[in-house]
């Protein structure tokens, strides 16, 4: 079955959800809100830009679930998810998602948004696999640091090929729907790479190879 792979944030979602959850945690008097708000806007600039420090960025995203328990996230998260992601859940995207999967095709999320805040919102979608920078647990607390290779522009090829390499799928036939230049280490790999209301260099890209360029916005 060929692969379906889709961005998530500015692509089944309407913002980006870490800068969205950053901005959640503010307004909930969970971090300093001063210096959260200050870093989150310049990590979200820095991504814009292609210039970002990935670890530099998970390290700062991660900070925030090592000073809570778990139980206490997770309800935070379920406030996050009600409030600030389902009113930008874009429908053009879930009837997107729905066209794959009634083709029959392998549904896939990767995204460079840590797996604790993006899980929910892709279950939102009904799509079981997820790739995404995975914080560390041990002892039933996060550890504020990620395990593995971050999914982050060639690290998306990396996190990939890692879990194809453990299932019957490949990348004939494959579909990469994204929004960001960011993403062009795996658009240019897929067999099939789309531009979802590309930023203006991912656009220029996709004019100069005939990629095709798609709006899921209203």
């Amino acid at each position: 079955m060929p692969l379906a792979i889709f961005d998530l944030d500015e692509t089944l979602i309407a913002a980006d959800s870490d800068h969205e959850w950053g901005q959640f945690v503010v307004d909930k008097g969970l971090v300093d809100a001063e210096e959260h708000t200050k870093r989150n806007d310049a990590f979200y600039q820095q991504y814009k830009a292609g210039q970002l420090d990935i670890d530099e960025y998970l390290q700062f995203s991660c900070s925030v679930l090592t000073q809570y328990s778990i139980e206490d996230l997770h309800r935070f998260r379920s406030e996050f998810v009600a409030q600030r992601i389902l009113p930008i859940i874009l429908d053009k995207a879930q009837t997107l998602v729905k066209k794959h999967r009634d083709q029959g095709d392998t549904l896939l999320v990767i995204t460079s948004t840590i797996e604790f805040v993006t899980r929910p919102i892709v279950d939102q979608f009904g799509i079981d696999t997820l790739i995404a920078p995975d914080p560390e647990i041990i002892s039933n607390r996060y550890t504020g640091r990620i395990v593995g290779v971050p999914s982050f522009a060639a690290g998306k090829v990396t996190r990939l090929e890692q879990w194809l390499a453990g299932q019957p799928d490949s990348l004939k036939g494959s579909v990469f729907y994204s929004d960001s230049h960011n993403d062009l280490p795996l658009l240019r790999m897929v067999d099939n790479p789309v531009a979802v209301d590309p930023d203006p260099i991912l656009r220029l890209e996709a004019e100069e190879n005939q990629w095709p360029i798609i709006s899921l916005r209203d």
